[in-house]
């Protein structure tokens, strides 16, 4: 009897050696991904779920144009399997770190078939005619297609397939939480929707042109930006000329924007009708990275500018 006990332990044993080393394998599959910005990065921890923890390389409070990868940071991105980003027209630092790779593929979103991309406003929509002053050539594709809801559900799928190709195993659970998280991202797009409808009629101006996709998503009018670029400002010889223009127009209010100082935007609104709004944040640098950051950062944004907009007379 007790070599038939014996027996059946180390045969529980094997069996139980055997399914950890099955888990263990299961889990060596899952890639070490790297994401660029907040909002993607809350895209694929959406769809990795408990699997794994994507990389985020742009930290919080860090500007997406001019960010300088830490030595950690440049090794995580040696070692990825995937990268996740939005394409070399945001994050042109971050295409230039990945020329040397040959190991990690690459899935630019702004570059999928799927994605809606809608060009730069029209310079008559700026508020300033001398381009001289820019830092940043705002021609072209706008890359802040993530700020429409609609991109950022298809990107759901998008990354669910490709971590499937590379993780096999695992390709059941990225399509679950892949489709859970659209889900969400449908209740998301319903509810700010219906916040902003009954502000559709009234414009307001922006600091750079960084809302397209969100204000043709919701129907909103944006009257104009004041800088080029979120690295632009205007020059000083230009202030009284912007401050005429803003005074000229339609606007009820003009948003600053995160990681700039608001005191061009305090200037610019003295002497007009214009209300200030609280600084908006596009790219979700002042947010918690992780998982939810992405309703949150579409959250936010439409209760900063629902809020201006009710209140304006």
């Amino acid at each position: 009897m007790r070599y038939i006990i014996s027996l059946a332990r180390t045969s529980l044993v094997a069996t139980g050696l055997h399914f950890g080393l099955g888990l263990a394998a299961a889990q060596a599959q899952v890639p070490d991904v790297v994401t660029d910005i907040p909002p993607v990065h809350s895209l694929v921890a959406q769809v990795m779920g408990d699997l794994g923890t994507p990389t985020l390389l742009l930290t919080k409070g860090a500007s997406e144009h001019d960010f300088q990868l830490r030595p950690s940071q440049a090794q995580a991105l040696a070692d990825a399997e995937l990268v996740v980003w939005i394409g070399p027209e945001l994050t042109p630092w971050l295409d230039r770190a990945m020329q040397g790779l040959t190991d990690a593929e690459s899935l630019p979103l702004l570059d999928a078939p799927e994605t809606a991309t809608r060009p730069f406003s029209a310079d008559g929509a700026h508020l300033h005619d001398d381009h001289a002053d820019g830092a940043h050539d705002h021609t072209g594709t706008d890359p802040h297609a993530w700020l429409d809801p609609a991109n950022a559900k298809a990107w759901l799928g998008l990354i669910a397939a490709r971590l499937a190709a590379l993780d096999p195993a695992n390709a059941a659970t990225y399509a679950a939480n892949a489709a859970q998280a659209q889900a969400a991202t449908d209740a998301l797009d319903a509810r700010i929707a219906a916040e902003l409808a009954p502000l559709q009629d009234r414009p307001f101006v922006v600091y750079h042109d960084a809302y397209g996709y969100f204000a043709a998503r919701y129907g909103l009018q944006i009257a104009g930006s004041v800088a080029l670029g979120d690295a632009t400002a205007p020059g000083a010889a230009k202030l009284s000329a912007l401050q005429q223009g803003l005074a000229a127009g339609q606007a009820t209010c003009l948003f600053p924007e995160a990681q700039h100082d608001t005191a061009l935007a305090v200037q610019l609104v003295e002497g007009t009708s214009l209300r200030l709004g609280p600084p908006l944040d596009p790219v979700g640098s002042t947010l918690t990275p992780g998982a939810g950051a992405y309703a949150a950062l579409i959250e936010t944004l439409a209760t900063a500018i629902a809020g201006c907009l009710t209140d304006a007379p």
